[in-house]
């Protein structure tokens, strides 16, 4: 099976810190790593490398057999690779699907299609089994579910590859047997 993902050589290094240090990292279809190791190791370095939130110092990107330049998390999202991070980024007072529409609205002319996007969310929810009303406030859910909305915006982009940093931190026990059960779907 061809890798659908490969990081190859990954160097970066901050002032006194070599976080990474030649790393290579292979993902194939299908398949759900795990990167493990103390605080500092590097691994949300990785990460961020990979949805351009940071540069890398030498090495590359390889995705579907061709080498890319990651320069920031459109080009990420532009090649299929979405990432949930430890901390979300929702408005509290939006609705589930304001919050993923954000930045990629729907229009036709002024007026925004919230019911064409709404159904999109739904179709998703239910294609992945994630549980989640499109028209519930953020503000008013639990820690799990603006999760599964982060996976959902993530997913409502195109994303085919999925980053998820410290995704059991700040879950319950359920909510985590929830995730992988998501992640296995």
């Amino acid at each position: 099976m061809t890798s659908v993902l490969e990081m190859k050589d990954i160097t970066k290094q901050f002032p006194g810190v070599l976080a990474n240090d030649k790393v290579d990292f292979d993902l194939k279809e299908g398949e759900i790593h795990a990167l493990l190791g103390e605080n500092g190791a590097g691994k949300s370095t990785l990460m961020n490398i990979l949805y351009g939130l940071i540069h890398p110092d030498h090495g590359e990107i390889i995705i579907r057999g061709k080498t890319h330049s990651i320069r920031s998390p459109l080009d990420a999202l532009d090649l299929g690779i979405g990432m949930v991070h430890q901390h979300f980024m929702l408005v509290n007072t939006m609705t589930v699907a304001e919050n993923i529409m954000l930045g990629r609205e729907l229009k036709w002319g002024p007026f925004l299609k919230n019911r064409e996007a709404e159904h999109k969310i739904e179709q998703l929810s239910e294609e992945y089994q994630i549980s989640v009303s499109p028209r519930a406030l953020i503000g008013q859910l639990s820690v799990g579910e603006q999760q599964r909305v982060e996976i959902l915006k993530a997913l409502y982009r195109g994303a085919d590859i999925l980053i998820l940093d410290e995704p059991t931190a700040v879950l319950t026990p359920t909510e985590v047997e929830t995730l992988f059960k998501t992640l296995r779907s």
